[in-house]
């Protein structure tokens, strides 16, 4: 259950982080970057639980 609301939760980031407004082209790749970030340590550690499971 807590991994379909983190998933839901990133998407939502991940719509929320595209530059689709004029205002926002000035962002550069600072939405986009943090949430690489984020998804890659959710990654490690969705792996690292799953090696730890008998």
């Amino acid at each position: 259950m807590l991994r379909l609301i983190l998933i839901i939760l990133l998407f939502l980031l991940l719509i929320g982080s595209l530059p689709v407004y004029p205002y926002s082209g000035g962002w550069g790749y600072y939405p986009s970057g943090g949430l690489g970030l984020l998804l890659i340590i959710v990654l490690v550690l969705f792996l690292v639980d799953r090696r730890s499971l008998p």
